[in-house]
């Protein structure tokens, strides 16, 4: 059963703007596992921007706030199932990934960006 539906829509320009402006201390909002995987683009600002949205639209349909590196967005290293391309899915902090598990939630993510905006929907599940 849905529980909650979380959807966050950012402009790619604004990401853009932070991380000249702030430099480090933006990419702190990130896991490493999000920056390295942002680093193998020549442009990783939408990359990143899809993650940011990610974390916003998860924190709409988690009822505590949290930190932003508490959250991250994972891809499969290689394609599951039928599909011939890798998923994105939320990876979380222990208290978070507790809390999901004894709750029997799943969070469910889907990703997108154009050149101008980024956007990110995350579905949680009871089970």
């Amino acid at each position: 059963m849905i529980v909650a539906v979380g959807h966050d829509l950012i402009e790619i320009e604004r990401i853009r703007r932070a991380r000249s402006r702030e430099g480090e201390r933006f990419l702190r909002l990130f896991h490493e596992e999000e920056l390295a995987y942002c680093a193998r683009f020549v442009d990783p600002t939408p990359s990143l921007a899809a993650r940011f949205a990610a974390k916003e639209a998860f924190q709409k349909v988690w009822p505590r706030p949290h930190g932003w590196a508490d959250v991250w967005v994972r891809r499969d290293p290689t394609p599951q199932g039928p599909f011939p391309f890798t998923r994105p899915y939320l990876r979380f902090c222990d208290e978070i990934d507790a809390e999901l598990r004894g709750r029997g939630l799943v969070a469910h993510l889907t990703m997108t960006h154009t050149k101008e905006h980024a956007s990110a929907v995350v579905i949680l599940e009871e089970r």
